[in-house]
């Protein structure tokens, strides 16, 4: 698949989950894209927890995913991203880890979608929970989990079919200025 494709196709699938293994070689490949995304001084401040197996993410999704996101008890895989903000501040305060994992996620996300898996990030997670039922350093603050699974209609292509005709997406000239602010573009 094409990077523009992908990001055309990819969509947020969190009730399309198939409870097929995913195997680890794709896992090893959607992290590996995630690890070679761009970050501010090369300090590629993401890390990654992947919780595999039936029992452990329906523990972690049971006690530490709000209500809205317990649909994804079901999934093979999930993955955690966190970061240490408090390590990666500049001196005059601005936080770049965030946007460096946002990167790292979107990388993951493109990854999964251009092997036919389905992802849904979420935020609406208790990241102190998961650092208690983990073992994470009290430091690392949680940016978002996903989870990884093959879709349950059998192709990415099907379970996204829906979902995409409903996309609806500002238009450029709505977010784009040329020169200055509120120039037509």
């Amino acid at each position: 698949m094409e990077t523009l494709e992908a990001i055309k196709k990819r969509t947020s699938l969190k009730e399309h989950l198939s409870t097929r293994d995913v195997e680890r070689e794709k896992i090893v490949k959607i992290l590996e894209a995630a690890r070679l995304a761009p970050s501010a001084m090369n300090k590629q401040p993401w890390r990654f927890i992947v919780v595999q197996g039936k029992k452990n993410v329906e523990d972690v999704v049971t006690k530490a995913f709000w209500e809205t996101n317990q649909v994804v008890k079901q999934a093979p895989v999930l993955i955690l991203v966190f970061v240490n903000i408090k390590e990666n501040t500049l001196p005059d305060g601005k936080t770049f880890c965030l946007t460096d994992a946002g990167l790292a996620v979107e990388n993951l996300l493109l990854a999964a979608t251009d092997l036919g898996l389905v992802t849904h990030p979420m935020a609406a997670v208790s990241g102190d929970k998961l650092k208690k039922m983990l073992g994470i350093p009290d430091e690392m603050d949680f940016v978002i989990a996903t989870p990884l699974a093959y879709p349950a209609e059998g192709s990415y292509v099907k379970a996204a079919q829906e979902r995409l005709s409903q996309r609806t997406r500002k238009d450029l000239k709505e977010m784009v200025y040329m020169n200055a602010w509120g120039k037509a573009f």
